[in-house]
């Protein structure tokens, strides 16, 4: 599956505590009407656990500059969301009061309606409720892709 190339995400969650977040490269679109996303993560991950208990999360689709910023939010013992995003633009979505790049290509907060386990995973599809606005599209229309195990521009 490494071969398959795919678009490069960062999954942001408002917790009580912090801010949490994540890359993920297992999100989809699964429909047009009502829009629908589908997003999958490893269920032992604290991701998990804060997206079971609020029921809602920010996707930021990531542009072929967001490079550093992909590697940060896939570390291992990465600090809060809010941190690896200090010398960023960002805002909070007014839905889920996830954090929202500025620069990123697109954003979608979405509310999960329903959860499925799926080996090591879990997988959510989830209805998209806003679109916050971003200005990536404008300023760097190229998606950052994982191919191989590693982050591409698609060119």
């Amino acid at each position: 599956m490494a071969l398959l190339p795919t678009g490069v995400t960062v999954v942001t969650v408002a917790d009580e505590l912090d801010d949490i977040g994540s890359t993920v490269s297992a999100f989809a679109s699964i429909s047009a009407d009502p829009p629908i996303v589908m997003l999958s993560v490893i269920r032992t991950s604290y991701l998990r656990e804060v997206i079971d208990l609020r029921g809602a999360f920010a996707v930021n689709v990531l542009g072929e500059g967001h490079r550093a910023i992909a590697g940060r939010f896939a570390a291992e013992g990465r600090p809060s969301a809010r941190l690896l995003l200090a010398a960023e633009p960002h805002h909070r979505g007014e839905r889920t009061g996830a954090l929202i790049l500025g620069s990123a290509l697109a954003a979608l907060e979405c509310s999960v309606t329903q959860r499925v386990e799926a080996g090591d995973h879990v997988v959510y599809l989830a209805a998209v409720d806003s679109l916050p606005e971003v200005a990536g599209v404008r300023a760097n229309p190229s998606p950052l892709i994982r191919h191989d195990g590693r982050y591409r521009a698609l060119r």
